[in-house]
């Protein structure tokens, strides 16, 4: 049992405990840089794949349910800002916090990028609930991420 994130067929197959690293790396980059209000809703698509909470196998997501932006630029700076949290990741941002070596983590950003360049958000998203509405607006402070909050209590590494 794993999950799947990705871009219709092209996707990216993770075991539970590969989930769960993917997840952790993207929190630490995505928590410092969201800005924009998408960014916040990213955020928070991201603390809601916490297996801890929603069950292990349970998370995932494709590219193509999101909603992207009403216009062209609003769909491009959305995706610039996807990329730049897998860049940002990729350097390892905060990796010393986690308390383990992620040995698969540098592949899974690899992996995850190419999906995400590749894939061309649609004009109108046919899923366009599968952003929260709301987004990450709150901090877990001793691990200083957004969090997914009002839905749960702690951040993904609360729950760890």
């Amino acid at each position: 049992m794993g999950n799947t994130f990705g871009a219709g067929g092209d996707s990216l197959y993770l075991s539970n405990g590969g989930t769960q690293v993917f997840v952790e790396v993207l929190t630490l980059a995505v928590s410092a840089s969201a800005a924009q209000d998408w960014d916040h809703r990213f955020a928070g698509l991201l603390a809601l794949q916490d297996q801890s909470v929603m069950g292990r196998g349970a998370v995932g997501f494709d590219l193509g349910e999101l909603d992207w932006g009403g216009s062209g630029a609003e769909r491009a700076a959305a995706k610039r800002f996807v990329l730049d949290v897998l860049d940002l990741a990729a350097r390892r941002h905060r990796w010393d916090e986690l308390g383990y070596e992620p040995p698969h983590a540098a592949a899974y950003l690899v992996r995850f990028r190419q999906i995400v360049e590749a894939f061309e958000p649609p004009a109108s998203a046919p899923g366009a609930d599968v952003l929260p509405l709301t987004g990450a607006v709150a901090c877990c402070v001793p691990h200083r991420v957004l969090s997914a909050l009002p839905h749960w209590e702690g951040c993904v590494f609360c729950h760890r």
